[in-house]
Order: C-alpha cells, then sequence, then structure tokens
C-alpha cells in the first residue's frame, strides 16, 4: 500500500471544482503520487504528518515554454542589446551568435543550471524546446522535475548577413527529417521515468516551418493526444514577412493551415494584428479564441527590449487560454507571473486589469489546461501531487495576509521551502536535493567562458562578445604613479 503523508498547512491554495480558494488550517493527504484528500480536517490515518502551519501551500508552478539548453548563457550578453532595424529583437542577430557559439558541454550545463533554478523557484513541470533531447530526458529523472521534451525540428533558418534585412535559407529535406528523428524520439522517451517525462511535437517557428511541416505534425500530436507548439508572432520581422509571403498574418495563415487547436500552444502570439507593432487590422486574438489554442507568454524575454504584449487582460477576456513560459533566463515562473501582471496594467492603464489571481491562475490551472492535464496545476482529490510549501514569515512573505498576492508580488526563490513533485520530495529548506550547486556554477561558468571568444566567428560582422554587448561599465584603468585615488 503507498505511504500516506499529512500536510497541515496554516493556508492552502485549493481547487474546489472552479477554481483556485484559500483554505486556512487545512489539511491535505498524499497517498503515493496522488492527493487524496483536502480538507480542515484529517481524513483517515496517515504515516507521516508534515506540521506547515507556518506554511503556505500551493500547487506545483509551471512553465509552457523553456530553452533550458541554452537559456543561461544569454546572462550578461543579450540584456540592454537591440537594433531597430529589427524592431529590438534579438533573434536574428544576438541569439544564433550564442548558440552557434556554445559547445555541447555547455549545453549539458545549461540543462543541469536550469532543472535546479527551475525546481528552487516552485517549478514542478517545465515544456522544453530544443534539441538536447536523451540529455534532458536522463537529468529530469535525476532532479525529480516533470519535463514534457519537444525535440525541435524545421525546414530553414533565418540570416542576417549585414545586419540591414534578414534572409531565409531552406533546407526542407532536414525539416523532414528532423520531424522523423522527433517520432523516433517520441516513441522511445515518452512516458519514460514512470510517465514524469512525455514527448509532444514543436516544430520550431512559424517562418521557419513549410505548411507541410506544421501539419504533419499536428497530425502526429493529434494521434498521440500530446501538445503542438510553434515559435509565432514574436517579431516584428517575421510578422511582415508572413504578411509579403501569404497576405496573412502568421496566426491567419496557421488557421488556414488547419493546425491551431485545444492543443496547440502557441509560443508567444505577442505581435498580432491590433497591436501597436504591426499597424495591422485586428483579428488574431479572436482567431485565437475561437480554435480554443493556449498561448505560451514569456513576458519578461519581451519587456526587457521594450515589447509588451497588448494585452494579457485582453487575450483572457477573448477567451484564450493565457499560460506562462520562462523562456530564456532567468527560468522563473515567480518572475512570470509578477511580470505578466504588472506589465498588463501598465498597458490598460488599469491596475486591476490583471490581478495576481490572473497570474496565478496562468502558471498553474492555465498551464495544466495547455498540456491538456487536468490533474496538475491544482490541489484536489486525485490530482498529482506536485506541491510547493512556501515560507509564510520571511522577507518577501511578512505580513502574510494574502498569500498570493504576497508570491506574485513579493516572493523570490528564497521564499520556496519544500517543493513535491509526484510526492517526491524534491526541494528541502530551500536546496534542490539532487544538485550539487558548486559543480554546476563552476560548469556554467567555464562553458560562458569557452563561448565568449568564439562568438566573432559566428557574428555577421566579425564582432567580439564585447562589440556585440559592451560591459555595463568600462574595465578600470589603474592612475599613473602618484596619482592613484586615496584617502591618505
Amino acid at each position: 500500500m503507498a505511504r500516506r503523508l499529512a500536510f497541515h498547512a496554516g493556508w492552502i491554495i485549493a481547487f474546489d471544482g472552479r477554481g483556485h480558494r484559500l483554505l486556512r488550517d487545512g489539511v491535505v493527504v498524499v497517498e503515493g503520487e496522488r492527493i487524496v484528500h483536502v480538507g480542515r480536517t484529517l481524513d483517515g490515518a496517515v504515516d507521516e504528518t508534515v506540521d506547515a502551519r507556518d506554511r503556505v501551500l500551493t500547487p506545483g508552478l509551471i512553465t509552457t515554454h523553456a530553452h533550458i539548453a541554452g537559456s543561461p548563457l544569454d546572462r550578461s550578453f543579450i540584456e540592454d542589446r537591440g537594433s531597430p532595424q529589427f524592431w529590438y529583437s534579438g533573434l536574428f542577430e544576438m541569439l544564433p551568435v550564442r548558440s552557434e557559439a556554445q559547445d555541447e558541454a555547455a549545453g549539458r550545463a545549461c540543462v543541469d543550471f536550469s532543472m535546479a533554478e527551475l525546481l528552487r523557484g516552485g517549478v514542478t513541470t517545465c515544456m522544453e524546446i530544443g534539441g538536447m533531447g536523451s540529455y534532458v530526458v536522463e537529468r529530469a529523472a535525476h532532479y525529480g522535475l516533470r519535463v514534457y521534451m519537444g525535440l525541435a525540428f524545421r525546414s530553414g533558418r533565418w540570416i542576417t548577413r549585414d545586419g540591414r534585412r534578414v534572409v531565409w535559407e531552406w533546407d526542407e529535406e532536414a525539416g523532414r527529417q528532423g520531424l522523423r528523428r522527433a517520432v523516433e524520439f517520441f516513441d522511445k522517451h515518452d512516458g519514460a521515468h514512470g510517465g514524469l517525462v512525455r514527448c509532444y511535437f514543436a516544430p520550431s517557428q512559424v517562418d521557419t516551418c513549410t505548411p507541410a511541416l506544421l501539419q504533419e505534425a499536428k497530425r502526429r500530436a493529434d494521434e498521440a493526444r500530446r501538445p503542438y507548439t510553434v515559435h509565432t508572432s514574436q517579431s516584428v520581422v517575421e510578422f511582415n514577412e508572413m504578411l509579403q509571403r501569404h497576405g496573412k498574418t502568421p496566426i491567419a495563415w496557421l488557421d488556414d493551415l488547419g493546425v491551431l487547436g485545444e492543443n496547440t500552444v502557441l509560443g508567444h502570439a505577442i505581435i498580432v494584428g491590433g497591436s501597436s507593432w504591426t499597424n495591422y487590422p485586428p483579428g488574431d486574438v479572436a482567431i485565437m479564441a475561437e480554435a480554443g489554442c493556449s498561448v505560451a507568454h514569456a513576458v519578461w524575454v519581451f519587456a526587457r527590449r521594450g515589447v509588451l504584449m497588448e494585452s494579457f487582460a485582453l487575450y483572457r477576456k477573448a477567451g484564450i487560454n493565457v499560460a506562462l513560459g520562462t523562456d530564456t533566463n532567468p527560468q522563473s515562473v515567480i518572475e512570470a507571473m509578477r511580470w505578466a501582471a504588472v506589465c498588463s496594467k501598465i498597458i490598460e492603464r488599469n491596475t486591476e486589469a490583471t490581478t495576481a489571481a490572473d497570474a496565478f491562475d496562468a502558471a498553474t490551472l492555465g498551464g495544466a489546461r495547455a498540456l491538456g492535464r487536468d490533474d496538475l496545476g491544482r490541489i484536489a482529490p486525485g490530482a498529482t501531487a506536485d506541491l510547493v510549501l512556501w515560507k509564510a514569515a520571511s522577507w518577501g512573505m511578512t505580513p502574510l495576509r494574502d498569500p498570493v498576492k504576497n508570491i506574485v508580488y513579493n516572493a523570490t526563490a528564497e521564499d520556496v521551502d519544500r517543493v513535491y513533485v509526484s510526492g517526491r520530495l524534491v526541494v528541502d529548506r530551500g536546496r534542490v536535493l539532487a544538485a550539487d550547486e558548486t559543480r554546476i556554477l563552476a560548469d556554467l561558468q567555464a562553458g560562458g567562458e569557452r563561448m565568449w571568444p568564439r562568438m566573432r566567428q559566428f557574428d555577421w560582422a566579425g564582432r567580439s562578445a564585447d562589440e556585440l554587448s559592451p560591459l555595463s561599465y568600462r574595465e578600470w584603468e589603474s592612475p599613473s604613479p602618484g596619482s592613484g585615488l586615496s584617502l591618505t
């Protein structure tokens, strides 16, 4: 018989069948991997009781868009830089240089770093898009992170040869081979580690895939009853290119192809008709709502470039299922919730436009719906025991009146005490149990130090890392003898 564990918590964000509710001084009982009881009193005998009366218990957070095999190496390079020629997108100059200069060992270091970063920030499920699938599957079991792995593939790539315009290089056979590899990967790894890892289909970008590739990938996803994701409407360059190719917005074109649906998770979908970035008639938001697809909103990657979704509140009001993604660093859904709420308020000029509850719903119930999982993102009988215990007395959480407002607007990863995935304790007292922190940090630093000198050879203009992304402040220059700074 499975072991029974009871949590006596001071505050519980519980699910009553309609939505999250605040349960004070309640009890949650876990049997094996499942929640079997939620209420004010204990139901039956248990093997162990966790006294969490000074803690907040919530469902685990979900990121529906991540690139964990490279994103940590964006740090101290991609910020504060962007060309107005490309409407400040980093996709066409910065990202290719970073990706090409990064080696495989650095990619492995990124995976280990990201998984630990996600868990210590209360994330229990990650929807990963990338190429290091086998290593991701292996390390998911090591750390105990629930992973949806989408092996990326595409028919072409974008490139700039002069920093003025973007062109596309095509290799349709490479796209077909990529899909075949993704199918083989799916057949081999879907359901790995007792279902901790599931696979799905992830054609890379709307502008780098042929119609046939997008449609075949969607057919595979539908047959497998798994998610289907594609980056779309993520830059003005892409939006205009698709208008020129098809006379339709990226969203409208995907709709015509028949690849929008309830299992479709659109990565970003932020540069759309009706937004100030396109000066194009509205319609995309209504198309997404009618199709029943989800949007993985990775707010920070755009906000740091001065680009905002217009807006989170509008999408939700239209009936779109909005989930949250972390995309690049930091892999923090706490930050994603905060920026999603605040940026929506800014766009709407209305502090009530998107609330803490709206953001928390997106990080839990919205993510679960995007994945087609009614057992995730909630604390309810029958749900999977993906749980987070937050400190109630801390610099980020005190004074505590409304735990969700505190989590969304004030908390950090330092306020996460324990994390459970399928009932397994993976974070204890803020420490990721399977993480060798010293080694992880050293390996990531070494990966960066190998990468930065190589960037010059992958940039169209041969620029160094310091030319592409100048340091925030000039290096210290030692003064001439006798003229140094001194108090004496």
